[in-house]
């Protein structure tokens, strides 16, 4: 009989949590964990398809804080896809799609992130289903189970 290999456990993530994404200098940013949504999406602005170093990229603006329109990260990154994405009001929109590091505490992986403009919506970031796919399950009662409340 095959032994079944021991599967270490899964972490826990409120609906909202704090993350990181080294890359891209955000050394902060309120997200919302949200399986509803297969990919995860950023709030960018000013977007455009630049060369850099011989590679297609895209240049793009970041204000990782709601409400805070002071700071603000200029961001260049080689561009994995353009995506036809449909927002949760139905919009489709074709946008860049980027790789970058998620950090939630102690979680780290590499993850796809569409960017788009999210003046209009509560958070920042959203973290879609395929960011957490086999390794966080989200219990949303909660908010912060990774990450401590900064504010």
């Amino acid at each position: 009989m095959k032994k079944k290999k021991k599967q270490k456990p899964k972490l826990i993530a409120g609906w909202r949590e704090w993350a990181q994404l080294p890359e891209l200098n955000v050394e902060m940013i309120k997200v919302k964990i949200d399986t509803g949504a297969k990919t995860s999406a950023l709030h960018a602005f000013d977007l455009s398809a630049v060369s850099f170093m011989g590679q297609e990229c895209v240049k793009f603006d970041v204000h990782p804080i709601q409400d805070n329109d002071i700071i603000r990260h200029t961001c260049i990154c080689p561009i994995v896809d353009y995506r036809w994405i449909t927002s949760s009001t139905g919009h489709s929109q074709k946008r860049f799609i980027i790789h970058a590091t998620l950090k939630m505490g102690e979680f780290s992986t590499l993850i796809e992130l569409s960017l788009a403009n999210r003046d209009e919506m509560g958070f920042r970031m959203l973290v879609g289903r395929n960011a957490l796919k086999g390794k966080i399950l989200v219990d949303p009662s909660h908010s912060f189970l990774l990450t401590h409340k900064k504010h």
